[in-house]
């Protein structure tokens, strides 16, 4: 079981950091603004912030420390998902492009969600 939880715990942290290069190209591709810059700044933030979190997850040295490092990162995921909307509703990027980042996000949400479920003995 051990295995299979590190094999889902490489696998997640995977998706997200590939998520965060995602973020990152994307966020390059939005016209320089002031209001942009600081929207932007965040996203990256909580995008970056995230795969670290479970980075640090994963070198825990119980597991209350894993459990707060996963709740973090399932905060940050959220903040991600909060920022992708923003761009989305303020018309500030090509909705086509984003409508496919906030999938991806909630997605992970879900994910991270359900895994604080489970490690709560909720699931």
């Amino acid at each position: 079981m051990q295995n299979c939880n590190s094999k889902l715990q490489m696998d997640l942290k995977t998706r997200v950091y590939k998520f965060s290069l995602v973020v990152i190209r994307f966020l390059g591709e939005i016209q320089p603004s002031q209001i942009n810059r600081i929207i932007t700044n965040q996203l990256l933030r909580s995008a970056i912030y995230n795969v670290s979190e479970i980075i640090e997850a994963q070198a825990a040295s119980s597991k209350n420390d894993f459990k707060n490092f996963m709740n973090h990162s399932l905060k940050s995921a959220n903040e991600t998902k909060y920022w992708l909307f923003l761009l989305r509703d303020a018309e500030l990027v090509e909705n086509m492009k984003i409508e496919s980042l906030i999938r991806e996000a909630t997605e992970l949400s879900k994910i991270l969600g359900a895994s604080m479920l489970r490690l709560k003995g909720r699931k």
